[in-house]
């Protein structure tokens, strides 16, 4: 099978790590008998150094023309300074819209082989710490209008949240879809209490709820779901909210893992085409030393075979590599422990590579 991957190394780390997702990509292929095509592009802060805008049509088009996009992240405080309306992270606005990718699926689950590192209390860890945030992408207040103004001699600043009702429909059928796939229990999160696009999600999450009669459905106001995921994570299959909430929802799952160099993302939209990165940021200063954890990446590319190229059996195996690389005691400096043996960013590739057997 023959599949064409744009690749945007992006910023910081990002080239490091992307490489060794590719390493173990090229493995799978050669295992499988695939032939994986890359074009690598750039988007984020080294766009704006070298086209001065941080995504270009080009690049928007390459990422659409593609089987699939493989980010490493971008961005970095040497951008600070830029006209937002050109930051790195506006390529990733510009990339989701364009490829129309509204779901973005984030799961929280912790290794066993890192369980301790959990900031959470060991009785709550070893419940089990499992679950998957199904965000929706491309509408709520981060789309919306946006405007500065002057009113009775003080500043005042206008950010819209609008929801519509396609926009909540389709979102709700992924998690369901997503909940099928797991333990058939989809938690809503929303603000219905006090918000209208909160109200409407709620009404229109229920409708498509009748679809799946057996999958288990039930509401979460935001607030509670930030207490709970802390208090009570086993609780949690798929949880599925809107832009925002999910923003920062997922961030708060990420963390109570343990570390966030192990995390991967997928973002989604209506064809097989997604775009996989892992959630970390660019951490520039690291950059260049050869000591970034490139395992976030390496289940993202993981993800990418999974969920674009309807290639489960290889996707297990890269995620079954890096449990035995894990199990087996090699660490990258972030989640160094004592009794461990440190690998730098690249011998963490080649490791998990050596391990598809």
């Amino acid at each position: 099978m023959e599949k064409h991957i744009t690749v945007i190394k992006g910023d910081g780390i990002g080239p490091e790590i992307v490489n060794e997702a590719i390493k173990v990509l090229e493995r799978i292929a050669e295992k499988h008998h695939h032939t994986f095509h890359y074009q690598e592009v750039l988007a984020g802060g080294c766009a704006i150094d070298a086209y001065g805008t941080s995504l270009t049509d080009e690049v928007l088009q390459a990422c659409i023309d593609s089987d699939s996009v493989l980010l490493g992240a971008v961005g970095g405080p040497k951008w600070d300074q830029v006209d937002p309306s050109i930051r790195p992270e506006k390529a990733l606005l510009g990339i989701r819209k364009g490829m129309g990718l509204y779901a973005n699926l984030r799961p929280a689950s912790i290794l066993k082989q890192l369980a301790h590192t959990s900031p959470l209390r060991k009785d709550i860890v070893d419940q089990g710490i499992d679950f998957m945030v199904v965000r929706e992408l491309i509408s709520g207040v981060y789309f919306g209008d946006k405007k500065t103004y002057e009113e009775n001699n003080e500043l005042v600043a206008c950010d819209q949240m609008i929801y519509r009702e396609h926009e909540i429909r389709r979102i709700a059928h992924t998690a369901f879809q997503t909940a099928r796939k797991r333990n058939k229990h989809v938690i809503s999160v929303d603000k219905a209490n006090v918000l209208d696009t909160s109200r409407l999600w709620r009404k229109i999450v229920h409708e498509v709820a009748q679809e799946y009669p057996d999958v288990e459905l039930s509401d979460m106001l935001v607030d509670n779901c930030a207490m709970q995921i802390v208090k009570n994570p086993a609780q949690f299959d798929v949880v599925v909210t809107e832009n925002m909430f999910g923003d920062i929802l997922s961030d708060e799952a990420s963390m109570i893992t343990g570390s966030i160099g192990l995390i991967p993302s997928a973002s989604l939209g209506e064809s097989n085409t997604g775009m996989y990165e892992p959630i970390h940021g660019s951490a520039p200063d690291i950059a260049g030393q050869n000591i970034a954890n490139p395992i976030g990446t390496i289940l993202a590319a993981a993800m990418m075979l999974k969920y674009s190229f309807d290639m489960a059996e290889e996707s297990d195996e890269i995620t079954a590599a890096v449990n035995e690389v894990l199990s087996a005691g090699y660490r990258t400096v972030d989640i160094m422990e004592e009794g461990c043996e440190q690998l730098t960013c690249s011998q963490m590739g080649d490791k998990i590579t050596s391990y598809i057997k």
